[in-house]
């Protein structure tokens, strides 16, 4: 089976090792796990649950402790709409490999993360991209969508909050695209790994599980809960597609870690101080991104309403790749090349590292655009 070279984690794996200021991170600033055990105020009580575990293979559809905590950020539910993955990426994953087959039609935004298209391309679907535009703040476009949705349309994929550019589609929009999904009957899948840090009021963006009866929400505990070191992911849906989905998953996870979900468990019923942590960081560093931009003449973008992520449009002559390859050679700073998410002319980055990391590398990357500014 062939499938596309996966572009943001080749430019990753080459790079994200070789930088002092990495700004291509997609996480909020990573917890310890001692800050995980003094956020739950459990302490010295934590270690003899560890010591205790024995390190046989965890529940199958995922330990009832962590099924119930993340039932708590959906409405509608239930522990049997749950099943833990090994992150968000065998989340979807999974769902794309259940669901579609060779001739299917899928339907998928771009910019995204780069599965949700290459992975039915694979499989051997008729693949159908939607392209987010700058001008339409990276939003779909309803009407574009409504014409490429066909009566034998088997899946479509979107990204809520959107990675990379941070566009947020609020419950309106969200509600057309599902009466679009039921009108063929198609399934929804919506990667939601962003939910919970929006810039404004509780974070917390509707999530499409609650919205349709085929509807698919996949997540898990990287970005938002800054504990990407766990490996913990879930998909959120209806029962029949889990146990679909289980058929597939036998032949490769069985499942998650013991210790892994224990930990995701303590989080997510916490969650309420974690995620009160990121908004923090993410309006707060956002706002510095701002201000930079606002005084960098080769540089505009579309602000993000969400995510850790945002797209830069640059005014300079060079491909997004010689531009952060020549960034990273002199400045030892790391973004993404938009060509990397079918992206060109764009770079991504992340800004929700540590505050002063992020002041540090806007530093050097205004003294690099400076260096290689159009002669006036």
């Amino acid at each position: 089976m062939y499938i596309r070279p996966f572009g943001v984690e080749m430019w990753m794996n080459e790079f994200e090792t070789k930088c002092e200021l990495n700004l291509a991170e997609t996480c909020v600033t990573a917890m310890t796990l001692g800050d995980l055990v003094e956020l739950s105020g459990q302490g010295d009580a934590l270690w003899p649950q560890l010591t205790s575990m024995q390190m046989t293979y965890g529940a199958i559809e995922g330990s009832d402790r962590l099924r119930d905590a993340i039932c708590g950020l959906y409405d509608h539910q239930t522990r049997d709409n749950i099943l833990t993955t090994h992150g968000t990426i065998g989340a979807n994953s999974l769902v794309h490999q259940t669901l579609v087959a060779r001739g299917d039609h899928v339907i998928s935004v771009v910019p995204t993360y780069q599965q949700h298209y290459s992975i039915p391309e694979s499989i051997g679907a008729e693949v159908e991209l939607l392209h987010l535009r700058a001008e339409n703040d990276f939003l779909p476009d309803l009407e574009e969508l409504r014409q490429m949705v066909r009566p034998d349309t088997r899946l479509i994929a979107i990204n809520n909050p959107n990675n990379p550019t941070g566009a947020l589609m609020d419950r309106a929009c969200l509600a057309q695209i599902v009466e679009m999904a039921r009108s063929v009957d198609a399934w929804l899948l919506c990667d939601e790994v962003y939910r919970g840090i929006d810039q404004v009021g509780d974070g917390m963006t509707a999530a499409i599980a609650d919205l349709y009866d085929k509807g698919i929400s996949t997540a898990s505990m990287s970005k938002a809960y800054s504990l990407a070191g766990l490996r913990v992911g879930w998909i959120a849906g209806p029962k029949e597609l889990l146990h679909d989905v289980l058929l597939h998953r036998d032949y490769n996870t069985i499942s998650v870690g013991k210790i892994d979900e224990f930990l995701a468990a303590i989080a997510l019923e916490n969650r309420d101080k974690i995620l009160s942590r990121s908004r923090q960081i993410t309006r707060d560093n956002l706002a510095i991104l701002d201000h930079w931009i606002a005084a960098e003449p080769l540089i505009n973008w579309v602000k993000p309403k969400s995510g850790t992520t945002a797209l830069l449009r640059y005014d300079l002559d060079m491909s997004s790749r010689d531009f952060c390859v020549t960034l990273l050679q002199e400045e030892g700073v790391l973004l993404t090349p938009g060509s990397a998410m079918d992206m060109e002319g764009w770079l991504r980055i992340g800004y929700t590292n540590p505050t002063e990391d992020l002041k540090a590398g806007l530093k050097r990357l205004s003294s690099f655009l400076k260096r290689h500014a159009p002669a006036s």
